[in-house]
Parts: structure tokens; sequence; C-alpha cells
């Protein structure tokens, strides 16, 4: 079956996936009957590219590759690059998937959550990586998608292409989860990692991860943990059925940490990780951030490195752990492809 797919946001990710669906794309057919057709793209910085009849993919890649803008594409008419609003280019597309993979604003989910909405409004289901509109209006979009007979998928949201919601929605089915704890934030984890092992101290461990590229420029959000925030807030509605904003969650990151600290959790048998963890009580969702000494048998206390784990506490299998990147440009790209693949076999 050939699905139409019209991409907003066109960078890293919206790159991955690109390269996915060329590089899989015979593979994807002969497995899952799943052919893909890009219709659209929109970037606020690349530009837009409306082509009906499918868009060259290699052709897209090289031009992004080279610097260049969609404008420059070789087989466009002028009417197909002109640039556009992604609202605009929502309405004009026949895209029947809409794949959003722009940037997160924690504070407002905003442009992404207007674009989610328009495009269920239009009868295009949603797969996205940004935590924005997942942790702020997951329920309220979700609603709107029902209500439309299409869905909303977040895989990429939480730990990129490693399974969260898959992993409950399929292969855990018939389980309740009680309970989730996990390490969300690969920057983190690199920093306290190199802290105990290298022994670091905390400033020259996050200019190591600005170095390598897992930390931004201004790294407030994942040392403070409001990354990790998110996707708690993200993993404690989804999966336990909570009903959480992200001011009901406390929050403290990893900045206050010494090596000192470090060095004495060691010596005690224990390993420093900044986690995410919500549960189902009583009836009542509660959630919390911050940094916590676990003991050396605890499955996360092994989780080294940029790598992301998760704890998943259930009714008849117990505990589940899983571990995998957090984040990365083919990663992220096959976590929006899982969820397309998702929409396809429903």
């Amino acid at each position: 079956m050939e699905h139409k797919i019209g991409l907003i946001g066109c960078g890293t990710v919206g790159q991955g996936l690109l390269q996915i669906l060329q590089d899989k794309k015979d593979y994807l057919r002969d497995a899952f009957g799943f052919e893909a057709k890009v219709v659209a793209i929109a970037d606020k910085l690349k530009g837009t590219l409306i082509v009906p009849e499918g868009i060259d993919i290699p052709a897209v890649l090289e031009l992004l590759g080279a610097g260049k803008g969609l404008a420059d594409y070789p087989k466009a008419v002028p009417e197909q690059a002109k640039s556009l609003d992604p609202l605009d280019m929502i309405e004009r597309t026949d895209a029947d998937i809409i794949a959003e993979m722009t940037y997160t604003d924690i504070k407002t989910g905003e442009p992404a959550t207007g674009y989610i909405k328009k495009a269920l409004r239009l009868g295009k289901s949603v797969v996205t990586s940004n935590k924005g509109p997942a942790a702020l209006h997951y329920r309220e979009i979700q609603d709107l998608a029902r209500q439309n007979g299409l869905q909303f998928r977040i895989e990429g949201t939480v730990m990129s292409g490693t399974p969260v919601f898959h992993l409950a929605e399929c292969g855990l089915a018939g389980n309740a989860v009680r309970e989730v704890k996990g390490i969300l934030n690969g920057t983190t984890n690199f920093i306290l990692t190199k802290m105990e092992t290298e022994g670091m101290d905390y400033g020259p461990a996050l200019a190591l991860a600005q170095k390598l590229g897992y930390a931004e420029a201004d790294p407030t959000a994942d040392v403070e943990g409001f990354d990790a925030l998110a996707k708690v807030v993200i993993l404690s509605n989804v999966l336990l059925g909570g009903a959480l904003k992200t001011s009901d969650v406390p929050c403290k990151g990893i900045s206050a940490i010494t090596k000192a600290d470090v060095e004495a959790a060691k010596a005690q048998g224990f390993r420093y990780k900044l986690i995410g963890h919500a549960k189902r009580e009583h009836g009542a969702v509660t959630a919390s951030v911050s940094p916590q000494k676990l003991p050396l048998s605890d499955p996360l206390a092994g989780v080294m490195g940029a790598q992301n784990a998760l704890s998943l506490e259930t009714d008849l299998m117990g505990k589940i752990t899983i571990q995998g990147a957090g984040a990365g440009k083919l990663e992220t790209g096959f976590a929006i492809l899982s969820d397309i693949l998702a929409v396809h076999r429903r």
C-alpha cells in the first residue's frame, strides 16, 4: 500500500527519515507491503517543496547535504517550491500522514501543536518526535485524532528509536504498567559517567559533552533536568493514565553534583544517575526527576555513556528494562518510521 507523506521539519531527524525511506525502500515494500511517496516538505530554514507525484529523495538529500535549500530542487516548477507556512502546506498537500519534526518548545508546545491539530482536522494522521505537544497536550490531541478516525503517534519523543510505546502497546499488551523509572537524558548520563570513570569534575565533563555534540551550547535543558521532565510527564500520562503537567513534577538536575559526591557514592557501592520516575498508586499518578544513588545491582546503574534506559514495572511480567540510544539522526528517523509503519498496519 502506498502512503503519501508530508514532512514538517527537515533537519537532522527529517533527513534521517528520508535516508531510511530511500535505503530501505525495497525491504519495506517486500516485508510490509509498504511504499512511501514523500509529497511535501516544509522547513523554516530550508523552504517548502510540494510535488504531488513524489519527491526525488536522493536529489533532496544531495541538495541539503550541500547546504542548499529546497528552492534549488532541480525538478520543481516555481509553484512547487514556493515558500509556505507549514499550516498552508498541510492544506495544500494530499499527504495522508504528516511527520512533524520541528524544534521543541516545552513551555507552549507551539508551533508544533498547531500543525498537528490542523493536520488531524484535515484527515491526516500525525507522527512526531516533538516532546512539546506530547508533554503539554497529549490527551487533547489524542482525543482529536480518535474523533477523526486517525492516529497520533509519539514513539520518538522519549527514547528516540528505542521502542518504549510500541513495547507497551504491542509486546506488553495485556499488562498494566504500574511504575516507570529511567535514564531519559543521554547528556547527563555521559557527564556522570565521565565524572565517575575518569575522575572529571562537573565543568570539564560538561565541556567534553559539548565538544562531542552531546550537549548544546546552552545545556540548561539537559543538566537541570527539564528534558527528562518533559519525558517523564509523557510517560506518566501515556503509560500510567495520568494527567500531569510539567509544573506538577518536582525537578532537580545534576549541576550541583561534585566529583566528591560521585566518589563517595562509588565508595559506598552506589552510582549516581539522573532518574525520571513515575508511579500509579492508590488511583493517583506522581512523578519526579532527580539525581539518585542507585545500588550497582539496579539494571539502570550499569547504563553508561550517552545511552538511555527505562524500567517498567508491570502486573503480569514484573520488571522489564530496555536500553538503547536516546538520540541520533538515524535512530530518531527510525522512530518516525516505526510510527508510520504502525499507521500503515492499521
